[in-house]
Parts: structure tokens; C-alpha cells; sequence
């Protein structure tokens, strides 16, 4: 008799992946008409960082991620396929299982004087929490979202318990950080007496002063343990985290603590699934720093001369025996851009921010048929932050009076969303078929109190009872910040015909309070799409091994701005005051036309996979804010019209291939967009002033000698600058040989945004070792520097040193004075920025892991153990502008571009270990 061994695998051309798409519906992958890129857990804890959204930097094609300057804790930009509100944010909704949440400070502004920012509220999740995560950039991916997912969708489906055993994950990381792209020095001209400026003699002996000696080795200590236990009926997941970490400026601190428990249950025969969890995160930050000249140690520490000893003012306070206090030791004065000593402004300039946070989270099914079930959610989000300002007493007078300067603020956001669907999945002969309808309702209230002033009776004392409410420059109370609540019904759609053909549509209805005391109380916008499984509809080579082609459209609304259709009151210290903008009564939503074609190909048994998508949008109904004649009751009034157009592709390739015995995977992504303003304002008649209106452009985020201006045929993204050097009719610059001529002339230096986004990554798998590595690059787009420019003016330049050396500066057929060029130049309050535009283009290694899964068997098979090496922005093969160009100051639209003693981005290194029992 013979035996016969039969051994099951799993079929993997078989199984059909499913992918969690809006409102956490899941679906099968090839039955979606839009593209939608997943990314594992795994891919955003690997290299930690205490914002996990800088994690996916170069790993989603038509997602552009900047981290921010800000240093640890600092907010991250998050664009999908282009900028396309004039008026609104335009960074992505943040999705948390089916459920959008709020993101506190969505949109930080870093200019050139104040740059104090604060974080933002998605860092709060803990990363080992996180399952996977969805990128649904297309308005057909996002359309269930409605108002709130006009720019895209990230979409966070988080961990649960599972059956069996419990299993217990213990994981720790810590990275340490430097500066990764520093500005570049001279050490060799000192001084001249009683000038601060570095345009003095060659010095003796080169100074050993080294602005980057005052950054400290930053670092990121993230420690987390998870417990998954359950049964078939019952299911537990919890787990705890903390995070500490030091940034590369001295007293930037950010610390978190999160709690998450989570439990499903199932109850009558398995008919009611309940799904419940709880989050509770504490969360604090201090001194965090985008860019400008206040409280910014970066511009005393880069234009410090360089004939004087920088350790004489480490000691940044003496004691004054008349005050009887310590008072600020910076003996160069002010120099006209409110400068301290950068000592003094990291120890007694603070910003605290502490925030507590509670989530809850309740979800029902109930199944009423085995085709069809009714499942209702809610979630309640609260959190208060407290913000305080501590000046102290000899800061300059500009910013503290002569006891200091105190300011508290607390702030509250209250988020609850709720939502019921019916559902049915049922398969009648050759057609499956899939619907959902349902309505939610979401409200987003905020609170926000407090008092900020001059102190008034006890020195450096910080209190509220302490401040000066009645001093020029106090205020008590912020301006209030807009509720905001959308009531909506859905539904969708979708029939598949024998696996291969898929047809799927949504519709949504939304009633925005925003629309209130209008004609216009709601809107409705729809989506369709198609998918076909080509490779089962007709015989296709055996090395092709799956062709799926796709399209879709969608209509997305997205409600206007609070409080722009009725009268509000402004309240103040200097009264009550109404508004100056008149009401309007007929508004209507910003709307984005889009249509998107695609493909997703296989080949060589699924060894090779490649997905392609091309995409066109337009968003309609822009508001523009124009002023009335002077006859009028109002100043101002709100206008909608305007078309900003959106095209671009999106591309990914993939390998997985053995190489004798190691098993290698690669991938590259490749995103590319094209913005344009369309449409402004045309000759719009105005039935209530009987005006006609007509804007062709408009001028945003003035700084200094540059501006961002919007035309007709431009991109949202333009760059203007305001001076230039006057050329004659050859080409030479105007000179009378001892001066340098200045023109005040508006010319286009180029766009912010980039033409194209690539990232390339590898892994090589042998024995339990894991290699893998990330290049990221940017093509197109310019930057500018006022750092560099005012560097040259100070004469702390490696470039003005270079000039000296050589005599002068080339300039037309022979040598300028240097000192005087460099002075014209960089002069002013940002410089002359048409001589400081710098390609952003650059290349770089994103990012390295070395991971060794050690063999269980060492550990009778009752532990895993995976070690790590890890490193981030490692090296940069190509960058020709003085700084970062992917950091950016702020989240906002506008505020890019341009470089104002920015923090530099951080290189790290560090080391991971998780053990699995």
C-alpha cells in the first residue's frame, strides 16, 4: 500500500487581496475604478519618529510630504495630487477606522519674523497602534468623506485582538539627530571694531567658532508594549507607549503618553459584533520653532562676527544689583532685527504647550440576514490644550516690558461624529452585489480662553493675576474660533459580473452649517466607476499574468468657510465691532470636477507588478474677498468664481525576485502633477451693488522682497520677487563703478511646487537578515534663502569670504568691491531674493533598516527577537540650494519657499529592538 502526502498552500492568484476603502468599507482590490496605495504598519515604524506621517516620505506616488522645521513635534504637510482651494486648506483629511477626525493646528504659519508654531493633532496616535494604511488621493476614492475629503483621504485602520493565545509585543527605539544640510561658514575675516558685520581684516589665526557646535545631538526614545489575546467570541487589544525626545536646538522638548484598549465581542448567535475602544494620550511640547527673526537663536548664532569669542555670551544672564534679578547678557544690541542672545532666547523666551486628549469609540453590527446587516457607529473626541508664553524681564522691549511678559491660553475641541449604514453583500448567479446607505452626523465645537500682557507688579512672576490687562498691547480673551456641523445621507453601489467586470457608484448629500441663512442649504455630488479584469476576459500570455483597467468620476463639494452668510461681532479690548464683509445669501460649495484612468498589470506569476493612473480635476466656486465701492454699507464682499485645474499621472513599479538564496523586492514611485490657476474673477456682476468685478490676480504671503502671486495661467505656486540688479541692454549689471544700482521691478522666479516626486526603495532578505533602503528625489521648483543672503551681507558667507580671496565679485568684465556688493545684495530685511533662487531639485538616502529576526529556536520557540539599524536623511547626492529644500516653516499653502533662518532638517541614526512572546 502507498501513502499519499497531500500538502495545502495557499493560492495566491487565487485569494483576491481586499483593501479598507471610505467609511472603512472593505473591497476587493481589483474592483476598484480609482487608485487606492496601501501601506503595512511596518512601513511607518521602522525608522521612529515622533510624527509617524514624515515616516511615508517617498513611498506613495502622488502624495507630496514635507516634515516641518519645527524639530521634534513639529506638524507635517501632507499635499494629494496639488494644491486646489485658493482660500482653504488644501492638506488631507486624516481617518481613523471609517471615522474622520479633527487635526488640531491643521495649518501652522511660519513667516519671516514670528515663527513660534505649534504640533498638530495625528501625531498624537501611537504608530505600533496602527494596522495599515490606506492613501485614497483621487475624489472618487474620497467621495463618501464629502466636504471633508475634497484634497484626499489618509485612511488609518488600527489594531485589534485576535484569536488565540495572548501575545505580548515589547518594542523600544531610539534614534539620535544632527543636523543634516547646514549653511556654509567662513572663519577667516574677523571683525572690524564696534561693527558687528564680519567685513574686517584676515584674522591671525582662523576662529574656531562653529555655528553648528551649538546644536546638541537630538534624540527619540519610543517605548511600547501591546497585549492581544481572545477567543472566537471575544477579542482584546491593548496597549501603551511612550515617547521622549530631545530636538537639535537646545530646550525643543516633546514628550507623549498614549493608552489604547480595544475590545470586540460577539453576542446572540454571532448576530451583534460590538466593537469598543478608548484612547487617552497626554501630550506635551516645548519651544518649537519654524523660522523668522523673534525668538529665533539661529540669527544671533549665524551672524555672530567672527572676530569676537562666542563663549563670553554662553553665560546669557548677570545678576543687576540695581533690578536685583538677572538680566540678559548680549552687549551687540538689537541690530535692527530684534536680536538677543540666542542663549537667552532658548531659556528665558518659552513656549509650553501640554495637551490632554480622550477618544472613544463604539461600534455595532447586527446581522440581519447573511447577506445583510445594519451597523451603526459613534466616536467622541475631547481635548484640552494649554498653551503658555513666558517672556522674562530684559528681553528686548519689543516683546516684554520692563517685569516680562506672560501669556496663557487654553484651548478645547469637542468632536462627535455618528454615523448608521444598512448593508448588503449578496451574490445572485453571475453578479455580485454590493450596497451601502446610510447618514452621519458630525460637530466639531471649539473653546478657547485666555490672557496674554505686560507683567505688571512682580517681576518674571507668570500668572494671569500677574498681567497688565490694560497695557496697549494685552489682550484678554482669543478670537473665537467657528463650530462647525455637517448632517449627511449616502449611499453606494456596486455590481460585479462574473468576477471580472466591476461597476460602482456613490452618492452623498450634505447639510453644512456653513450654508445656514442661505438659499442654498445642502449640496449633492456623486461618483462612478468602472473596473475590468481584463486577463479574465480574454486569454492572455502565461507571462502576463493580470491586467485590470480602470476609470472613474467624481463630484466632490466642499463647504465654504463659517460665519460668511450672517453678520458676526468682532470682540476685542477695544470694543465690540461688526463685521466689514457683507453676508452672502447665495453660496454655494467649492466643487472638484475630477476624472481618473488607470491600470494595475501583473507579470511572470505576479514576480512583477505595475500600476499606472492619469487624473484631471477642477475646483470651481472659488471665494475671493473684493473690496466695495466707497459709497457702500460694506467694505468688502465674498465672490464665487474661479477654476484651479490639477493633471498629473501616477506610477508604480514593482519586483520580487530571487537571487540565488537572498529574496529581493523593489519598488519605485513616481508622482507628477501640474497645477494651474485657470480662472480668477471675469467682469462678475454683483445684483445687490450693481457692480461689475473683475480680479486677475492675487498677491499672497508678502515677505520682505518676495511674494506669492496668483495669475491666470499660473500655478497656485508662483514666486515673484519685488528688486533687482538693473541690466542695461548687453546684459551687464548698472554700476558707476562704486555702487551697485537698485530696481524695484516684479519679475517670476519660478514656482514652490515640484513637477515630480520619485521614490526607489530596495530590500534583500537572507537567513533572518533584512536590508533595506529608500532614495528619495524632488524634480523642478525653486527655493529661496534670506539665511544665505543675509549671511552675505554680514559677511559670514563662505561665498563672501570666497569673493574677498579672489579680489571682488565678477561682475560684468571685471571685479566689484565685495563688502559693497554683498551688503546691496543682502540687504534689507530678507535681501535682494532675485539674486538667493536656488533649483529645488536634490536626491538623497531617505532612508536605511538592517533588521536580523534571530531564530526562535534559541529560545525554545516561545520569543521572537527582531533587532534593527536605522538611519534617515543619511546622505544627499544632489542639492544645490543652502538648505533642506523639502523642509518646510508651515503647513499653509502659501507660506513656502522661502528659507528665514529655518531650522535645519535632522540626519539620524539609531538602533530598535522588539520582542514577540
Amino acid at each position: 500500500t502507498k501513502s499519499l502526502s497531500i500538502t495545502m498552500v495557499e493560492d495566491t492568484e487565487v485569494l483576491d487581496e481586499v483593501v479598507v476603502t471610505a467609511l472603512g468599507i472593505k473591497r476587493k482590490t481589483k474592483a476598484l475604478g480609482y487608485n487606492v496605495q496601501e501601506v503595512k504598519g511596518s512601513a511607518i515604524t521602522a525608522v521612529k519618529d515622533p510624527n509617524f506621517m514624515n515616516s511615508l516620505a517617498g513611498k506613495v506616488a502622488g502624495v507630496t510630504i514635507n516634515a516641518s522645521a519645527s524639530g521634534v513635534g513639529g506638524a507635517t504637510k501632507v499635499v494629494m495630487r496639488g494644491a486646489k482651494s485658493l482660500s482653504k486648506s488644501n492638506n488631507a483629511l486624516y481617518v481613523i477606522d471609517g471615522i474622520p477626525i479633527y487635526n488640531s493646528e491643521p495649518e501652522s504659519k511660519g513667516g519671516i519674523t514670528n515663527g513660534v508654531t505649534k504640533g498638530e493633532g495625528i501625531s498624537d496616535l501611537n504608530p505600533e497602534d496602527i494596522e495599515s494604511m490606506s492613501m485614497l488621493t483621487g475624489a472618487a476614492a474620497a467621495a463618501l468623506y464629502g466636504s471633508y475629503a475634497a484634497n484626499g483621504v489618509v485612511l488609518i485602520t488600527t489594531k485589534k485582538g485576535v484569536e488565540g493565545k495572548a501575545k505580548i509585543t515589547l518594542s523600544h527605539g531610539t534614534s539620535f539627530m544632527s543636523p543634516f544640510v547646514m549653511p556654509e561658514f567662513q572663519n577667516t575675516y574677523g571683525n572690524a571694531t564696534g561693527e558687528y558685520g564680519s567685513w574686517g581684516e584676515k584674522l591671525a589665526t582662523p576662529s574656531s567658532f562653529d555655528p553648528v557646535d551649538f546644536f546638541r545631538t537630538g534624540y527619540n526614545e519610543s517605548t511600547s508594549l501591546t497585549l492581544s489575546t481572545g477567543t472566537e467570541k471575544n477579542q482584546t487589544f491593548m496597549s501603551v507607549a511612550h515617547t521622549v525626545a530631545e530636538g537639535i536646538i537646545p530646550n525643543n522638548e516633546y514628550g507623549r503618553l498614549n493608552f489604547t484598549l480595544r475590545n470586540s465581542t460577539k453576542l446572540f448567535n454571532d448576530k451583534l459584533t460590538i466593537d469598543f475602544s478608548t484612547s487617552y494620550i497626554k501630550q506635551n511640547d516645548q519651544n518649537l520653532m519654524s523660522q523668522g527673526s523673534y525668538f529665533n537663536p539661529l540669527v544671533p548664532l549665524y551672524l555672530f562676527p567672527r572676530g569676537e569669542d562666542f563663549e563670553s555670551v554662553r553665560t546669557y544672564e548677570r545678576f543687576d544689583e540695581g533690578r536685583n534679578f538677572n538680566t540678559q547678557y548680549w552687549p551687540y544690541g538689537a541690530q535692527g532685527m530684534s536680536m538677543q542672545n540666542p542663549y537667552w532666547i532658548i531659556n528665558r523666551n518659552m513656549t509650553t504647550t501640554e495637551r490632554e486628549r480622550y477618544m472613544f469609540n463604539l461600534s455595532l453590527k447586527y446581522d440581519i440576514l447573511s447577506w445583510l446587516n445594519v451597523s451603526a457607529r459613534g466616536r467622541m473626541d475631547n481635548s484640552v490644550s494649554t498653551y503658555k508664553d513666558k517672556r522674562y524681564a530684559s528681553t528686548v522691549g519689543q516683546f516684554a516690558d520692563t517685569k516680562g511678559y506672560y501669556g496663557f491660553r487654553q484651548s478645547t475641541d469637542h468632536q462627535t461624529y455618528g454615523d448608521i449604514m444598512l448593508n448588503a453583500n449578496k451574490i445572485v448567479g453571475d453578479f455580485d452585489l454590493i450596497a451601502n446607505l446610510g447618514a452621519s452626523y458630525m460637530d466639531v465645537d471649539y473653546g478657547d480662553e485666555g490672557v496674554r500682557g505686560q507683567l505688571k507688579n512682580v517681576t518674571n512672576y507668570f500668572s494671569t493675576n500677574n498681567i497688565n490687562t490694560t497695557s496697549q498691547n494685552s489682550e484678554v480673551g482669543y478670537p473665537a474660533r467657528p463650530r462647525e456641523q455637517v448632517q449627511s445621507v449616502f449611499a453606494t453601489f456596486q455590481v460585479g459580473y462574473k468576477s471580472m467586470l466591476y461597476l460602482d457608484a456613490t452618492a452623498r448629500n450634505d447639510w453644512p452649517s456653513a450654508l445656514a441663512y442661505t438659499s442654498t442649504k445642502s449640496f449633492f455630488y456623486p461618483s462612478v466607476s468602472l473596473s475590468a479584469v481584463v486577463s479574465q476576459m480574454v486569454d492572455l500570455p502565461d507571462w502576463f499574468s493580470f491586467l485590470k483597467v480602470r476609470g472613474s468620476y467624481a463630484d466632490v463639494g466642499s463647504a465654504p468657510s463659517p460665519y460668511m452668510t450672517r453678520d458676526y461681532y468682532n470682540i476685542g479690548n477695544n470694543g465690540v465691532s461688526i463685521s466689514n464683509t457683507r453676508p452672502i445669501t447665495e453660496m454655494k460649495p467649492e466643487n472638484t470636477t475630477s476624472y481618473e484612468v488607470g491600470m494595475n498589470a501583473k507579470f511572470f506569476g505576479n514576480k512583477i507588478n505595475f500600476d499606472f493612473t492619469y487624473y484631471t480635476s477642477n475646483t470651481y466656486n472659488q471665494t475671493f474677498n473684493a473690496a466695495l465701492s466707497p459709497g457702500s454699507s460694506w467694505a468688502f464682499v465674498n465672490l464665487q468664481t474661479g477654476d484651479v485645474q490639477n493633471h498629473g499621472i501616477e506610477v508604480g513599479l514593482g519586483i520580487e525576485q530571487k537571487l540565488g538564496p537572498v529574496n529581493w523586492s523593489s519598488k519605485v514611485t513616481y508622482g507628477l502633477n501640474r497645477n494651474k490657476v485657470k480662472k480668477l474673477v471675469r467682469n462678475l456682476y454683483d445684483p445687490i451693488s450693481g457692480e461689475y468685478f473683475n480680479i486677475d490676480r492675487l498677491e499672497k504671503n508678502a515677505s520682505g522682497t518676495c511674494q506669492m502671486i496668483l495669475t491666470e495661467g499660473g500655478t497656485m505656486g508662483d514666486i515673484y520677487t519685488l528688486t533687482q540688479l538693473p541690466e542695461d541692454g548687453n546684459g551687464n549689471i548698472y554700476t558707476n563703478g562704486i555702487t551697485l544700482g537698485v530696481e524695484n521691478k516684479l519679475k517670476k522666479v519660478g514656482t514652490v511646487d515640484p513637477s515630480g516626486n520619485l521614490g526607489w526603495s530596495n530590500g534583500f532578505e537572507y537567513k533572518g537578515f533584512n536590508l533595506s533602503f529608500l532614495i528619495t528625489a524632488r524634480f523642478g521648483g525653486v527655493v529661496l534663502s534670506s539665511t544665505q543672503a543675509l549671511m552675505d551681507q554680514f559677511g559670514v558667507s563662505k561665498t563672501s569670504a570666497v569673493a574677498r580671496d579672489n579680489g571682488g565679485v565678477p561682475l560684468n568684465d571685471g571685479l566689484f568691491n565685495a563688502k559693497t556688493y554683498y551688503q546691496t545684495v543682502g540687504g534689507g530685511l530678507t535681501g535682494m531674493l532675485s539674486q538667493y533662487v536656488y533649483s529645488a531639485t536634490n536626491v538623497r538616502l531617505q532612508e536605511v533598516v538592517l533588521q536580523y529576526q534571530l531564530p526562535k529556536k534559541w529560545f525554545n520557540n516561545k520569543v521572537g527577537i527582531n533587532m534593527s539599524l536605522t538611519g534617515r536623511n543619511l546622505f544627499m547626492f544632489y542639492n544645490k540650494a543652502p538648505f533642506d529644500p523639502e523642509s518646510v516653516a508651515s503647513t499653509g499653502t502659501y507660506n513656502q519657499g522661502l528659507d528665514y533662518f529655518m531650522p535645519p532638517s535632522m540626519r539620524s541614526v539609531g538602533y530598535s529592538l522588539t520582542l514577540k512572546f
